[in-house]
């Protein structure tokens, strides 16, 4: 586990409202014992419905970034959403605004979800669009998020942004870097310990 700092790379642009875990991820395939190959299946049924989706386009390929807006990841909570999205390559997510329960388990994963004016967004989508190669970078330290000559102003909150920057966003890591804690206080504990 590392601090993350800075995200850069390029950016997917995807346009819509209330875009969904259900869109995301459809549920036939959360029946997996693991989530290896959730990113074969990221907005299939989209995708298949709509050729020109911008996960199909070839210049979005490889992007390191999404670029989103009101209320991404709205819905069921299925943690199978944001795993496929990183399993895609998705590093950070720009949007409008998120559902609680999808920024929470992207942020476990290491996966920031900073929010932006509805005009940036829009400015940035538009931007990326007019320039797929374009590298942009967000700072989780500042919030600014950066696509060429074009910067906007984004958010976390705050203990999000505190975990991301020291290193704390993955609980289960924690657990394990002080395994040897949680084991002594499991065994005062009478219910762990038998007593």
């Amino acid at each position: 586990m590392a601090p993350i700092t800075v995200v850069t790379g390029r950016a997917l642009p995807l346009r819509g409202n209330e875009l969904d875990t259900d869109r995301i991820m459809p549920a036939r395939f959360l029946k997996a014992v693991t989530f290896d190959g959730l990113e074969k299946h990221v907005f299939e049924d989209d995708r298949k419905d709509n050729p020109s989706h911008p996960f199909n386009n070839a210049a979005y390929q490889g992007a390191s970034l999404l670029v989103v807006n009101e209320n991404f990841g709205c819905g069921s909570s299925r943690e199978h959403a944001p795993q496929g999205l990183l399993r895609w390559g998705i590093k950070a997510i720009v949007g409008e605004s998120f559902s609680e329960i999808f920024r929470g388990n992207s942020s476990v994963l290491g996966v920031p979800c900073f929010t932006a004016a509805k005009a940036d967004i829009e400015k940035l989508q538009a931007h990326i669009e007019q320039h797929p190669d374009v590298v942009v970078t967000a700072d989780l330290s500042t919030g600014r998020i950066t696509a060429g000559d074009v910067t906007v102003q984004g958010a976390l909150p705050a203990g999000v942004r505190d975990a991301f920057l020291t290193d704390k966003w993955n609980p289960t890591a924690m657990l394990l870097a002080d395994y040897d804690d949680v084991k002594a206080t499991a065994a005062r504990l009478p219910y762990v310990a038998g007593f």
